[in-house]
């Protein structure tokens, strides 16, 4: 058999091949982390080939079929097939069955809509009265654009950071269930993800990957609405990459203001970053990255500075010192085409 994963599916997969005895080929981005394809392998062991291909699930979802007419063999899709659906709603029946009282909200993950769409019609088959609300990455808002438009929509860009909700287009029978079934759908910039998968971490001991924060990432932008109402998230996914850590507190850090780069004209004299320290920065400001070479025969030289804050509102008293002072810069931090070119 062949499928196509961001890394949960293809476990799966890859657990069914060694329990049946059954050659499996399993297709994922090459970015995915490393965590998730060792997990593949050690669930499959001998019985399955990872191919590790393409910069997005779709790209490795194409490889994937393309394959698989090549070589005749059966395809299992992630999401858009009703047995998968179907055994993903189970997650539905054991909610169902642990929860004492009646749930007024259920937030689930929406990558390519599978898990949304079992466990939204197993829970509003038993509790009619439950609203199903859907969360995706900000920066893969697929659902969203296919329910909007009536029809199943490929994004031409999308984020890649949440890598298991990351899709550019979701399945035809998974859009046609969530419109059924779904009462409603919150975006979540990256940032607050990387913000709540490190707030679980250090609060409640939670290894969570980001598309398992989404629905607890959610919450904040609801929080009138289930207010005093009996909620439950599913957390569908805790295969994170010690790796990624630094990538998701910075990213947290950016998202929240407390931290910023600078492209900075400094003056090539003796004393002048002295000066900057004394002049620009606050007392609880702090420079965590320095970036300079001296250019000879010119009278300033541009150094790449980043800047942590205690709180978000140190931001403005910190660009109104660079002002006063006539310090000359860009920040980077709000060209997203730079920033990625620097940082």
């Amino acid at each position: 058999m062949v499928c196509a994963s961001a890394g949960n599916h293809a476990q799966g997969v890859a657990y069914s091949c060694r329990l049946l005895q059954i050659r499996g080929h399993i297709f994922m981005p090459a970015t995915t982390p490393r965590q998730k394809v060792s997990q593949v392998k050690l669930f499959g062991g001998e019985y399955v080939d990872v191919v590790l291909v393409g910069d997005t699930f779709d790209d490795s979802f194409a490889e994937a079929m393309s394959y698989c007419l090549e070589q005749n063999m059966t395809f299992v899709h992630p999401f858009d097939d009703p047995l998968v659906i179907a055994g993903q709603g189970t997650v539905g029946a054991e909610i169902m069955n642990d929860m004492a009282e009646p749930i007024d909200y259920l937030f689930v993950s929406i990558g390519g809509g599978g898990l949304a769409a079992g466990v939204g019609t197993y829970v509003k088959g038993v509790s009619p009265s439950t609203r199903i609300i859907g969360v995706e990455p900000a920066g893969a808002p697929s659902m969203t654009e296919a329910l909007a438009r009536g029809d199943v929509v490929t994004l031409e860009e999308i984020d890649k950071f949440v890598d298991g909700a990351a899709v550019k287009q979701v399945g035809q029978l998974t859009r046609e269930i969530c419109k059924e079934i779904v009462d409603d759908i919150v975006l979540v910039p990256e940032g607050k993800v990387c913000t709540t998968i490190l707030e679980l971490y250090n609060e409640n001991a939670i290894v969570v990957e980001p598309a398992g924060a989404l629905p607890i990432a959610a919450l904040d932008a609801c929080r009138e609405q289930i207010a005093g109402k009996n909620v439950v998230c599913v957390i569908s996914g805790g295969n994170n990459d010690i790796d990624r850590m630094q990538e998701i507190k910075e990213r947290s850090l950016l998202y929240e203001g407390l931290k910023h780069y600078f492209i900075i004209n400094f003056p090539q004299r003796a004393g002048a970053l002295r000066e900057f320290i004394d002049k620009v920065l606050g007392p609880h400001d702090d420079i965590v990255r320095f970036e300079y070479t001296k250019k000879n025969n010119k009278d300033n030289g541009p150094a790449l500075v980043g800047i942590e804050l205690k709180c978000r509102e140190d931001y403005q008293p910190l660009v109104d010192r660079m002002n006063k002072h006539g310090i000359r810069y860009v920040e980077v931090t709000k060209d997203p085409t730079l920033f990625n070119l620097l940082i």
